[in-house]
């Protein structure tokens, strides 16, 4: 069985999240989206809310191959442990590619059996940090958010006024 782990803080998850999990499904027998913990970034939305937005979401998407996994431990060493032996990484463009290139080759030290695996977004303008902005300014962001994320994101924050 071909199965992937797609990590990320995924804090909002986007539609160009959305769109590489699209693309996986088909690709891979089973997919687990993986929040990981980053230690570089303060979380805007829980863990537990945000994988209940993500869930919702493959289940209105019909994807029974996909699920959603909370870990504190490292990308390399979660992929061991749950048997998957890729790891999908999204791309927009070339500074996305440089920097996971880069974690590649050391998830790849850690974890010799794991192949990055690289998928492009359809909905690559936007990232989460740039949704959480627009949300901020009071800006509709519907439109680069899966329906259930939004759900969230106006269930937590209020824009500004």
């Amino acid at each position: 069985m071909k199965h992937a782990v797609y990590p990320g803080s995924f804090d909002p998850f986007t539609n160009g999240h959305l769109d590489v999990v699209l693309t996986a499904s088909k690709l891979f027998d089973k997919v687990t989206i993986l929040l990981s913990t980053n230690s570089q970034k303060k979380k805007f939305y829980s863990q537990k809310e945000m994988i209940e937005a993500i869930q919702k979401t493959m289940i209105r998407q019909g994807l029974k191959n996909v699920d959603v996994l909370e870990s504190n431990l490292l990308t390399a060493e979660m992929c061991r442990k749950l048997g998957a032996t890729y790891l999908v990484r999204g791309l927009r463009n070339a500074t996305d590619y440089a920097y996971e290139e880069d974690i590649a080759k050391v998830n790849n030290q850690l974890n010799p059996n794991l192949t990055t695996v690289y998928l492009r977004a359809v909905h690559d303008i936007v990232s989460s940090s740039l949704v959480r902005e627009l949300w901020s300014y009071g800006h509709d962001v519907s439109p680069y958010v899966p329906q259930d994320v939004l759900a969230l994101i106006q269930s937590v924050n209020q824009p500004r006024p």
